[in-house]
């Protein structure tokens, strides 16, 4: 009779587990494990699934730990333990634990679909690849194993793979919103926009909320042009979780274009240097719409942005904000400015080097009526605090040694504007100056020296043709929103022209077309 109530006790305690009311349900397991009974691990087990669920984490490891004493070879133990391990970021303790749950339950598919997750937490992709393969071995079925492993091959830039697993993993949960948005980005990264868009567009008519979605579809209508419905749903940035850490919390309402009447406008910056050059152009319009502009920049953009006209005055991030009435982030700018196709502000230059810093570089560089000075750069900040941007600075940036096919033209001086990142090799001749380049404007007064520059998408290009020089835009296949599709020139740049990629990893190509087209300028 005994074992009996004990049974009946923790069926009522799971059926409170399932229903949410977790502390009577906490009660009548600690109730059970007073007794002696044979189903002890079983109930640990619940335990830890209890306070894993409250957020409870040590305490649910105790509980699957104490499972796994009273039974070594409880798979489901494992597989809950290092699910446990890798919330609190341990993850080779988590690695460790599902493969003891497969070592007792080799056919334990969700045990194989979790080691993958953690081994693609820890950059182990092959691994995770095949983790996820086996757990759809064992459940062809498996919806999650399906998008999981999309997300991996995603990662190893496997774009048409990855578009395979999420159809895969729709056709058995078709309506997962995250599974929608990733095949989304896939197609993307494809130049596939419109089932991109199409994609985002379903993962949000089953989850409207979805900041995600919103801000991949942005990304997707402005790189078709559509202007009017991107920039509104560019707004959903600051809740998708790439940017939702960095949102400023002013108490001050946001501007949404409404005349300025002597009021105090705060311009601040967001996300990186280049973005902060192509958006700076709207602070002199505020302005003129009647606003006293202040900008905040990260410093190494201070001293630059000094050239702007309108501004009232610079402020370095981190320092004090004076006290102002209305705020702005920069890319906000052009949907309070209603901006459209034809109406992008592209009167350039609109930022300007020192006078007297261009002047001691002309003298320094000496006489180049003899040579066309071409300034290059390949390879931008790897971001590495972003996932994401890590994997697109890997198709964005280039090898130094790509370029030597532009080294053996006639007529051409070559100056490194790498700032960061690997090194030309030293038979390639380029002349480096900038590790006395300390900020931006001194690389600005470096560049205005310069003919033409030669870059992949980075600030150095948004630099040197937001001060109107020449610039050459070495172009990835699955390029950045601001470059637009199908054009080899910029409505936000007159002087830039954009050499792209004919297929993904193209940058033969590109250089080729480069070369051809630089030894035309060199004659």
């Amino acid at each position: 009779m005994t074992a009996q109530r004990n049974l009946a006790m923790l069926a009522d305690a799971i059926r409170h587990h399932q229903a949410g009311r977790l502390n009577e349900a906490e009660r009548l397991y600690r109730q059970i494990l007073q007794v002696d009974f044979q189903y002890t691990a079983e109930v640990h087990n619940n335990l830890g699934n209890l306070h894993k669920a409250q957020g409870r984490l040590g305490e649910a490891v105790e509980s699957y730990e104490r499972a796994l004493a009273d039974k070594p070879d409880y798979a489901d133990a494992h597989n809950n333990l290092g699910i446990a391990f890798k919330a609190q970021g341990r993850l080779d303790e988590a690695v460790e634990s599902y493969r003891q749950a497969l070592v007792h339950r080799p056919d334990h598919a969700t045990a194989h679909s979790n080691l993958g997750n953690a081994l693609q937490a820890q950059g182990r992709l092959d691994e995770a690849v095949e983790s996820y393969r086996q757990a759809l071995s064992h459940r062809p079925d498996y919806a999650e194993a399906h998008s999981y492993l999309g997300i991996a091959l995603q990662a190893q830039d496997k774009p048409e793979e990855a578009v395979e697993s999420y159809r895969r993993a729709l056709a058995h949960k078709p309506d997962d919103a995250d599974t929608h948005s990733n095949l989304g980005i896939a197609l993307h990264t494809q130049g596939r926009l419109d089932e991109a868009v199409a994609s985002f567009r379903r993962a949000l008519a089953h989850k409207p909320d979805f900041a995600d979605a919103h801000q991949n579809l942005a990304i997707a209508l402005l790189l078709t042009g559509r202007f009017e419905e991107g920039w509104k749903a560019h707004e959903w940035r600051w809740k998708a979780k790439q940017l939702a850490f960095t949102r400023r919390d002013f108490s001050q309402q946001q501007w949404q274009g409404e005349a300025g009447a002597n009021r105090v406008l705060l311009i601040h910056a967001e996300q990186g240097f280049g973005d902060s050059l192509q958006f700076c152009r709207y602070a002199p319009l505020a302005a003129a719409r009647g606003f006293r502009v202040i900008l905040e920049v990260p410093p190494a953009l201070a001293r630059l942005m000094t050239s702007l006209p309108g501004v009232e005055s610079i402020v370095p991030q981190g320092e004090p904000l004076p006290d102002f009435d209305l705020h702005c982030p920069m890319l906000s700018l052009p949907l309070a400015f209603n901006t459209h196709l034809d109406n992008i502000p592209a009167a350039i230059p609109y930022l300007f080097a020192g006078k007297q810093a261009v002047e001691d570089w002309r003298q320094r560089l000496g006489d180049s009526k003899s040579s066309l000075r071409v300034g290059l750069v390949w390879a931008g900040s790897s971001r590495a605090y972003s996932a994401d941007l890590v994997l697109i600075d890997r198709r964005r940036s280039i090898s130094p040694a790509l370029l030597s096919p532009l080294f053996d033209i006639p007529n051409v001086k070559f100056y490194s504007l790498q700032k960061i990142g690997a090194k030309a090799p030293e038979a390639f001749g380029l002349l480096d100056y900038m590790d006395e380049c300390h900020d931006f404007a001194d690389t600005a007064a470096l560049v205005a020296n310069l003919d033409l520059i030669i870059s992949v998408d980075t600030a150095v290009a948004h630099l040197a043709a937001a001060l109107g020089k020449p610039v050459w835009l070495l172009n990835r296949f699955d390029t950045c929103w601001r470059w637009l599709q199908h054009r080899e020139d910029s409505p936000w740049y007159p002087s830039l022209r954009l050499f792209r990629q004919s297929a993904p990893g193209d940058w033969g190509g590109v250089i080729r077309e480069v070369a051809e087209a630089l030894r035309s300028e060199a004659k």
